[in-house]
Order: C-alpha cells, then structure tokens, then sequence
C-alpha cells in the first residue's frame, strides 16, 4: 500500500469531466506521439473518461492500452468512449499507481497525464511506473503547473482562487506546482536518460475563455473540490460563490487571456 494516502481534489462533477473529455493525445500528450508505433503495448495511468486512452489505441493498434484509474465510475465511462470509437485494443481496471498490480516488464510505454500532482507519493509512482516499463521502453508524465499559471486581466479574485486551491490541494497530500518538479521526482525514482520538456494549453479565442471560465466557475461552487474546501475549513460557501462569479466576469472579457504551463518528461528504460 502507498506509504502516503493523497485525496483526489477534483473529484468527478461534470465540469471536471468536461474538462477532461476535451483532452486528446494532440493537446495533451503530443511529447509522446512521436514515441508510438503499431504493436506496443501501453499503460495509460490515471485514464479518466478515456479521450486520451482511445487516441493512443489508435496509434499502437493492433498493440493493447491498459486503461487504469483509482476510481472505478470512470472507468465505464472510459470502457463506453472506446466501444464507440470501434476499438477493441482497450481494456480497462482499477488501480492504484503506487502499487501497480502488473508484472515487471509488463509495457512498452508507461503514460500519465496530470496524475503525479494528486499522489501522496510520486517518486514512489514513478518507481512503479518504471518497474513495469520493458527495457527499452519509455515512461512519459506530464503535469501543469498552477503557481506558473498567467492570465489577463488580474482581478484579485483569481489571485484568490489560486491560493485557495493550491492550499485545498496540498491539505489533501497533493502538489499543484509538479510540473517544475517532475525532473526531480524522476531522478529521486532512478532515472537517468531523461528527457524535459514544457508545454502550455492557451484559452484566449472568446469560445476557449468563455468555455474555461465557465468550468472553473462551475467546479469552484459545485464540485468535489467545493465540498472538501467547505468542510476542511479553507472556504465558505459564500467565498466559494464569489470566486465563481469573479470568473465568469473574467470570462466575459473581449481581452481575457489564460495560459496553462506543463512539465513533460519522456524518461527511457
């Protein structure tokens, strides 16, 4: 069992979901894409509702993605997108990436995609992760960064649910900021040929802001992350509703910007 027990801040309100059914392989893994060919057997780590899981099918099959997360609802709905995108090269399970219940050497590729900020150990995943990556093979993580995150205009609420969340996010044994640490949790779990990168996510054209403002706006009042700020004391609900109406009001800006920075890291066996 994991030596530290981390709670996932987001959970899986429907504004977290629109958030991560909207990633592809193209806007969120594209360090990797160039690393896949047919036959390879993947790993997708902390898979979500499987939009990115379903584009790395396609680029290995008739290889296999072993689709994995903690929680088991999403995994059906991981299991649904693939059956609708006619691929039968995925199958799905629970798992927690502390403790990955595969056999040495078990994947060619080892994928996670915004995974290591919520563990309680990510030196210790990342061994894991390595352990059952073939000889030869590679582990790609890639993780945003919320203390780098930039945007325009800068009303103060936002600076306000910065700080709010990424203190919500360490009370629950996470770290928002992995993204400038990946390299170094990487070197702690014994890798030595690695390769750093950084990529950004832009919300700028009025459907991007209006669509990113309305998320964070939603998960801010309704989420799962609502109720644990709530009830571990960091906000009130009144605080709560504030923040979400200052981003819909950022949103609405015809010069609102918002960049969102990554650390990728494609580290060989």
């Amino acid at each position: 069992m994991p030596q530290e027990t981390a709670v996932y801040t987001h959970g899986h309100h429907e504004s977290v979901l629109r958030s991560h059914t909207w990633r592809t392989a193209a806007n969120s893994a594209a360090y990797l894409i160039g690393e896949l060919r047919p036959g390879l057997d993947v790993l997708d780590v902390g898979c979500g509702p499987g939009t990115i899981t379903a584009d790395l099918a396609e680029l290995v099959a008739p290889g296999r993605v072993t689709a994995v997360d903690a929680a088991q609802g999403v995994l059906g709905q991981a299991r649904e997108y693939a059956e609708r995108r006619g691929l039968d090269n995925v199958r799905v399970a629970v798992a927690d990436v502390h403790d990955l219940d595969f056999a040495d050497d078990s994947f060619d590729v080892v994928h996670a995609h915004q995974v290591l900020q919520h563990v309680g150990d990510p030196v210790r995943a990342l061994r894991e992760m390595r352990r059952v990556c073939r000889p030869g093979g590679v582990v790609a993580v890639r993780d945003s960064d919320y203390a780098a995150f930039s945007w325009y205009p800068e009303p103060p609420v936002l600076d306000e649910w910065l700080e709010l969340y990424r203190r919500v996010a360490r009370a629950n044994g996470g770290e928002p900021d992995a993204g400038r640490r990946l390299l170094s949790w990487a070197r702690a779990a014994g890798f030595t040929d690695i390769t750093p990168g950084a990529a950004a996510w832009c919300f700028a054209a009025p459907a991007d802001r209006a669509w990113w403002s309305g998320l964070w706006a939603d998960r801010t009042a309704a989420s799962g992350y609502a109720r644990i700020a709530v009830e571990g004391g960091h906000a009130s609900r009144e605080q709560l509703e504030a923040i979400a109406a200052g981003w819909r009001a950022w949103g609405e800006q015809p010069d609102a910007w918002f960049t969102v920075p990554h650390g990728e890291l494609l580290c060989r066996v």
